[in-house]
């Protein structure tokens, strides 16, 4: 009986505290509703016949001055490399490649002009020729002066075979002499024939070079009445073996002309009256000028 009172007395106020809460929650709901239900979709606004609002637009920048827009563009550029410019690589790239074209077209012009200038079958020296030479054993050095003229057949534009003719002359001082002969007037000729090979061809100049082999005759008399020159100790009159080491060297003046020094070593196998043949180192050259003709 004691304990069905106790918990009457506690009854209440549990009761009590349930009852404010639900009052409470219920107040709440009422002053917010939208909280406490979803949100209704509402119809979409039908906006046919009505003007559409204007929409917000970025404000327009201002314009410019040309001349301070040129100014920029040109700070631009000059801080700027340009796309459409090659670099410093590709400039020396191109500029090697055309180097190579010119060397190459230059080539291509020296090679047709040596082809075309020594490319001839013939050709036919002329000119000036100096020996400095002994006409006796006793007498001393002196200098003929004379010709040279040649013929050379090319079987290669580099190798031929040459024919040689010279003449010298020159008057001799033989001193004093019991038959009052001063001073006689001598001459030698020779012809000889050998090989001819340039060992170098350029478009402005050839060197060859000739060995020769052939005779030499003499005209030794001490005067034009025939006496013998070995009286005033010059060698004899007659014809002997001669050989001659030649340098040609070609100035080309075109294709088919040239003008030729030809340094030389002439040997030749003169007889002494008293002493029998002797031989003799002579040195000389040739100046004068080389036709060229004919086509291999």
């Amino acid at each position: 009986m004691q304990c069905s009172k106790s918990l009457g007395y506690l009854a209440y106020p549990l009761l009590t505290f349930f009852l404010v809460a639900a009052l409470s929650m219920q107040a709440q709901t009422t002053a917010n509703p939208q909280q406490s239900a979803p949100p209704a979709q509402s119809p979409a606004p039908d906006t046919e016949g009505q003007p559409t609002p204007l929409q917000p637009t970025a404000p327009t920048p201002l314009t410019r001055d040309p001349l301070s827009q040129a100014q920029q563009q040109q700070g631009n550029s000059s801080s700027q490399p340009q796309a459409n410019y090659p670099n410093e690589q590709e400039r020396v790239r191109l500029a090697r490649e055309a180097q190579d074209r010119v060397r190459a077209r230059r080539a291509a012009r020296t090679a047709a002009a040596i082809k075309d200038t020594y490319s001839h079958k013939y050709e036919i020296y002329f000119g000036y020729s100096y020996l400095r030479m002994r006409p006796g054993h006793f007498l001393q050095h002196g200098n003929e002066l004379g010709w040279n003229a040649g013929v050379t057949r090319f079987f290669t534009s580099k190798l031929g075979v040459s024919a040689d003719l010279r003449g010298y002359y020159k008057s001799v001082y033989v001193g004093d002499n019991p038959y009052s002969l001063n001073q006689p007037f001598i001459s030698n000729y020779s012809a000889m024939v050998g090989p001819q090979y340039f060992v170098r061809q350029r478009k402005n100049y050839a060197v060859g070079f000739q060995v020769l082999a052939g005779v030499s005759h003499n005209l030794f008399d001490a005067d034009s009445s025939g006496h013998p020159g070995y009286l005033v100790g010059l060698y004899d009159n007659g014809t002997s073996f001669a050989a001659a080491a030649v340098m040609p060297v070609d100035f080309n003046l075109g294709p088919g002309l040239a003008f030729r020094i030809a340094p030389d070593y002439h040997l030749t196998t003169w007889a002494d009256h008293s002493r029998g043949t002797e031989l003799q180192h002579n040195l000389g050259f040739m100046l004068g000028l080389n036709y060229r003709f004919g086509r291999q």
